[in-house]
């Protein structure tokens, strides 16, 4: 299995943080943001990685991270997303590294508390189709601005986005688990009104296939690049208990 880190995007909601450096290159407590999601694959022994990014501070991912090996990384790849045409966009560079290898995806603002080696394996166990993480929210004002699930029984029935009526008390968090069909999926997918190849759209034509499995993390989840006030409360967190624990 490979891991795909997607650090890209205009980082707009955490300006003016973000005028001077790529948002997952911002501070979480004493080390830069993406690399958050790098311990987390490599702490799983998936040590093949790809970073796609994008915009005008796109090099300093390499001054910052290099080979890779000083952080675990076997082999490390780069990607450039030349434009914002979204995360299933930005996925799709990938397809030549993954080179034909199932792979987790996992966005460069997604901070865990606990290691997500369960949720690996169980992949590994699936073998095929897709899986996804899903995090308990209780508050329905906050789940109107995420992807939330529908789901019957053990089951994921659809993925909606930004629901006015949320149909569960579970958000979609950016990691991903998918085999390599994927790449086939994603030229066929139609931009979204936002003129965007949107993620959720990948997730559905697996979820419509059957294909589609999902854990719940236990622990914390923080989205650091949602608002200012979501990146400084990652930040506490961490500071006080940690990330990425066994």
């Amino acid at each position: 299995m490979k891991g795909v880190i997607l650090a890209g995007g205009s980082g707009t909601r955490l300006h003016p943080l973000t005028r001077i450096t790529n948002k997952h290159l911002l501070p979480i407590y004493d080390r830069p943001m993406v690399t958050y999601a790098i311990e987390a694959l490599v702490d799983c022994d998936i040590r093949e990685l790809m970073v796609v990014t994008g915009g005008t501070h796109a090099g300093e991912f390499l001054r910052l991270l290099g080979n890779g090996h000083e952080w675990g990384i076997d082999r490390l790849s780069y990607a450039y997303q030349e434009r914002a045409g979204g995360i299933a966009e930005a996925l799709g560079l990938a397809e030549r590294f993954a080179g034909g290898d199932p792979i987790v995806v996992m966005l460069a603002d997604n901070v865990l508390e606990n290691s997500i080696a369960h949720a690996v394996s169980n992949f590994r166990d699936q073998g095929t189709g897709a899986r996804i993480l899903l995090s308990p929210e209780n508050d329905p004002e906050h789940l109107r601005h995420l992807g939330v699930p529908q789901l019957d029984g053990d089951r994921v029935v659809r993925i909606l986005e930004k629901p006015a009526e949320p149909p569960s008390n579970f958000a979609v968090t950016g990691i991903y688990f998918y085999e390599s069909a994927v790449f086939e999926i994603i030229p066929e997918l139609a931009p979204s009104g936002r003129g965007e190849l949107e993620i959720t759209d990948v997730n559905n034509w697996f979820i419509d296939r059957g294909t589609m499995e999902y854990d719940v993390l236990e622990g914390f989840w923080g989205d650091a690049g949602e608002s200012i006030d979501a990146y400084y409360a990652v930040n506490d967190f961490v500071r006080a208990n940690g990330a990425n624990k066994p």
